[in-house]
């Protein structure tokens, strides 16, 4: 029992004091970090994929940040930081892919799905519409009697 407390003691001051150097660096060069997150808000997270690793809290979206900081901090541009992880993660990386032929599809793509579902849709209404049968004066007078013997609505 005294073991298990001493491991996640030891545990819990390991892990304190990591998060307590990550936050000291983060602080130590405000301009530096503004850099950091206007790269990071270009980049879509790889795990969560409809964020930006600026706002993921995903580990790979962690190490992407530091990865990002280490590389404006060696002096490379923030447009040489973003084609270095284009090259490394291909297009899909960009969280805004610029328009050329192989991310067509990205841009095209849910227009021509929502005018495929519009065009569905439209068939299929008018597809009822041909196919109405009409009451008989049966049916119609019995839906009248019907109508007349429902109480009023609110």
């Amino acid at each position: 029992m005294m073991r298990r407390l001493l491991m996640a003691l030891t545990m819990a001051s390991v892990m304190h004091s990591a998060s307590a150097t990550e936050a000291a660096s983060l602080a130590a060069d405000p301009v530096l970090e503004a850099r950091v997150l206007k790269v990071a808000e270009e980049l879509r997270c790889l795990v969560c994929q409809n964020e930006t690793i600026a706002a993921s809290h995903a580990d790979l979206a962690v190490d992407l940040r530091k990865q990002i900081r280490n590389k404006l901090s060696e002096g490379q541009s923030e447009q040489q930081i973003l084609d270095f992880m284009v090259e490394r993660y291909g297009d899909f990386v960009l969280y805004r892919p610029v328009l050329k032929a192989s991310t067509i599809l990205l841009w095209v793509g849910p227009f021509a799905l929502l005018l495929i579902a519009a065009y569905s849709l439209t068939r299929a209404i008018r597809g009822r519409q041909r196919h109405a049968v009409p009451l008989t004066p049966v049916d119609a007078d019995r839906a009248r009697r019907l109508l007349d013997e429902s109480p009023p609505g609110p």
